[in-house]
């Protein structure tokens, strides 16, 4: 359990996953690379960017250089390809954000059309040698695209509770303290499932209340989300396959992340009865992402998840 949150919890945390025709099971290391280290100065622009202007420019994947230039110069065969894949695939129509190079393929970001709405991403082989991309191979990790639309899918039945969980976050950002990620950066590096600037969902592959709606979703699109709400086996729930992983970011480029804002935040969390039932984890970081890796969490993130989620059963 604690290694599978580690990988849910890396802020995009899946560059292993999206390094070309790497195996997607790699993930597993994500979350053990490099973290930027925590220093009385402002970080250096070269590695780390404010969060409020982050917008997924400087993302990299490893040995991406020469397929990066490869895929744009057939980006608009590349945005098809995705394009046709996930409305054959899954049946639904996505838009292409952006295309990131990496070991022997190129990572295809898009975002869905209307609902369920999600973030995810492909991958495209690409032949370095001959110059030459092999959108006809394009593939995508089951397990990673059937969790985005399972979450989207959760979104839009308890659209209510996601709400009151929305309208609270929106209100503390509000606030001027706390802050959360850009729209651009959720839609040219998310890649995580459902996202709003302050969360994402993730499940277990063992989540079985939600895959009935799945079912009846992939096997009519156009299902109402009255027939979707039915389809949900309330009984299989268990909350802890379900989470809602909270990340936030100080509002001043000063300022260290604030245990008391920490604290208020928990303890309003902990005390709401509205909200979407799951494990929440919750994530306080400075006023600074990593450009290469989207990663925001850094050694003095402040941080409540395993094993003392907040638990809304």
């Amino acid at each position: 359990m604690h290694n599978k949150t580690k990988i849910l919890l890396c802020s995009v945390g899946i560059s292993v996953m999206l390094g070309g025709c790497l195996d997607m099971n790699s993930t597993n290391n994500n979350n053990d690379s490099e973290k930027v280290k925590e220093t009385q100065a402002l970080p250096s622009s070269d590695t780390l960017a404010s969060i409020q202007d982050y917008t997924g420019k400087g993302y990299a994947l490893p040995y991406g250089k020469e397929t990066e230039k490869i895929a744009e110069e057939n980006r608009d065969h590349i945005e098809e390809a995705a394009r046709k894949f996930f409305q054959e695939k899954y049946k639904t129509d996505v838009e292409v954000h952006n295309v990131v190079g990496a070991r022997d393929g190129a990572t295809v970001f898009v975002e869905s059309k209307g609902e369920p709405h999600f973030y995810t991403y492909a991958v495209v082989p690409i032949d370095e040698t001959e110059k030459k991309v092999k959108a006809d191979q394009i593939w995508a990790d089951e397990f990673q695209v059937e969790n985005a639309i399972k979450g989207g899918l959760y979104h839009m039945i308890f659209n209510k509770e996601f709400n009151n969980l929305d309208e609270y976050l929106k209100s503390l950002e509000a606030g001027g303290q706390v802050t959360g990620k850009t729209k651009e950066a959720l839609q040219n590096v998310g890649g995580q499932g459902f996202m709003t600037p302050y969360y994402f969902i993730s499940m277990a592959s063992k989540e079985a209340a939600i895959k009935p709606v799945y079912d009846l979703y992939i096997s009519n699109p156009d299902e109402s989300v009255e027939n979707l709400r039915n389809a949900y086996e309330e009984s299989l729930f268990e909350p802890e396959n379900f989470n809602i992983n909270i990340q936030l970011f100080m509002a001043d480029k000063q300022a260290e992340p604030s245990k008391e804002i920490f604290d208020q935040i928990t303890k309003e969390l902990e005390e709401m009865t509205t909200i979407p039932r799951g494990f929440y984890s919750i994530y306080l970081n400075d006023n600074f992402i990593d450009k290469q890796s989207a990663d925001g969490t850094k050694d003095n993130s402040l941080e409540r998840s395993f094993p003392d989620y907040i638990i809304k059963e």
